[in-house]
């Protein structure tokens, strides 16, 4: 029997990336789709007007919002939450055309077919809660100052602008070309506090006020990370790997945006 060895070593380097590498890097995974549903439909919808019901009890116009698309325990230390989002209060459309108050969720998701590719969506907290592995929320309420801020931006060209959609899930939020989705919610809050729409500005004062999350992996991993999987890059990483996460953000704001408030959602018995 004739072996090719080197489809044998390209096999399992692409075994080991998917039981040891994969669940580690879910850190900012930003798919729209979930492999598996953990949760009925009336406990999605269920949680899901949960966590509306806390937002618009506490007046908030726009909302960090960040889920659960793995369990705690396959995350690398210092990361809890997935993905993350703008919750911004809105009139919403239904189907009938009638027009109801709600929270609409505004998004960087992979694509499904190019998950190294991102594009902005707009949904709704019953999709973005469809296919968590746990039900818990993290909120960040900004000030009320800081929210006017992030609706002008969110409404505005700037919001679009923003985007990267070379997309990476473990995006170094110091350096242009790669992003995830929190890299893109701390860029519209960064262009939010300074008033700007100049990256470079953003970028600058992000590197000196905001700080990251160390990615904290093995280098081969990371190494095999970025040769076999589409949506994990290391070319914005010049040092140690370093990413924006949902607590990081928290931070960044409870440090400098005076009165905001971070909240943890969990289902009501």
């Amino acid at each position: 029997m004739i072996i090719n060895r080197s489809l044998t070593k390209l096999t399992f380097a692409a075994m080991l990336l998917a039981t040891t590498i994969l669940p580690v890097y879910a850190v900012n995974g930003s798919s729209s789709a979930a492999e598996e549903i953990h949760f009925s439909a009336d406990q999605i919808i269920k949680f899901a007007k949960q966590v509306e019901k806390t937002l618009s009890g506490k007046g908030a116009h726009v909302a960090i919002l960040a889920r659960m698309g793995r369990p705690a325990a396959e995350l690398p230390e210092g990361m809890h939450f997935t993905h993350v989002a703008f919750a911004v209060y809105s009139q919403i459309t239904t189907a009938y055309g009638r027009k109801i108050p709600g929270y609409a969720i505004y998004n960087l998701y992979q694509q499904n077919d190019h998950p190294e590719i991102s594009t902005l969506v707009q949904d709704f907290p019953v999709d973005f809660f469809a296919g968590v592995a746990v039900l818990e929320a993290g909120i960040i309420i900004p000030s009320a100052n800081l929210q006017q801020r992030l609706l002008d931006v969110i409404n505005s060209p700037t919001y679009a602008a923003l985007h990267d959609p070379h997309y990476s899930l473990i995006a170094n939020p110091y350096t242009l070309g790669k992003q995830n989705c929190t890299e893109h919610t701390l860029d519209v809050i960064s262009a939010a506090i300074y008033q700007t729409s100049d990256l470079r500005r953003i970028k600058a004062n992000e590197k000196a006020y905001f700080k990251a999350q160390p990615v904290k992996v093995n280098p081969f991993k990371l190494a095999l990370g970025s040769l076999f999987s589409a949506e994990i890059a290391t070319s914005d990483q010049p040092g140690d790997p370093v990413t924006a996460t949902f607590e990081t953000i928290a931070a960044y704001l409870q440090q400098y945006d005076a009165g905001s408030e971070v909240l943890t959602i969990i289902p009501e018995k």
